[in-house]
């Protein structure tokens, strides 16, 4: 998929369907929180939450008052349905429109969360794109959740890879440890599970 057609895609999935019409949405986003307060990050850190769509994490950072998070994501629409349900507590927030295979970061990140975005990209390229882009531009931790190896193949109608905790870690190795792990079994709104896997690496070198 070009990508004119990923950004036609997700346009079109929040476009045209509501939170509770798509498989990922968490009302709350527990293991991610809970990384963060692990972390015992400074309210000053750099936080950049890559593929945020509407995601509610951005709610929850500005409420425990960090005051340095972008969002980034390949559908305005999706930056713009954040925006007004934030209202203006959406000032505080540096706002990213385009493919994460096009972003050329203009400063580095202490925090680099990944929700479901790297394991949408699915050819050698694209995956070391991904990587090199974490390499050059995050100077401590990494959180990132993908599909796990009992994940499905698919998600909202594109191919999807799964990774075990070996498998994610080997794609991070070379300058980042995985400290912790854990599957979670997410409740989609329409009853089904979808099997995730989440990581937090530290920066080794």
């Amino acid at each position: 998929m070009m990508e004119t057609e990923r950004e036609q895609h997700w346009n079109n999935v929040y476009a045209t369907k509501l939170p509770n019409q798509v498989s990922w949405t968490q009302a709350i986003p527990t293991i991610a929180l809970n990384y963060f307060q692990l972390l015992q990050l400074n309210k000053q850190a750099s936080i950049i939450d890559i593929g945020g769509g509407e995601s509610t994490l951005v709610d929850f950072l500005v409420e425990q008052g960090f005051e340095n998070i972008t969002v980034l994501d390949i559908s305005t629409i999706a930056i713009q349905k954040v925006k007004q349900r934030l209202g203006d507590k959406a000032k505080k927030i540096n706002w990213i429109v385009t493919d994460i295979l096009n972003f050329k970061p203009t400063q580095k990140y202490d925090v680099w969360h990944d929700r479901a975005t790297f394991h949408f990209l699915t050819n050698h390229e694209h995956i070391n794109k991904y990587v090199s882009l974490v390499n050059d531009f995050v100077t401590k931790h990494l959180i990132v959740s993908t599909f796990s190896t009992n994940g499905p193949n698919k998600c909202s109608g594109l191919q999807t890879m799964q990774y075990s905790a070996d498998s994610l870690a080997q794609k991070f190795n070379a300058n980042f440890k995985l400290m912790h792990h854990q599957l979670h079994q997410h409740q989609t709104p329409f009853n089904t599970t979808q099997n995730f896997l989440y990581g937090c690496f530290n920066r080794i070198k």
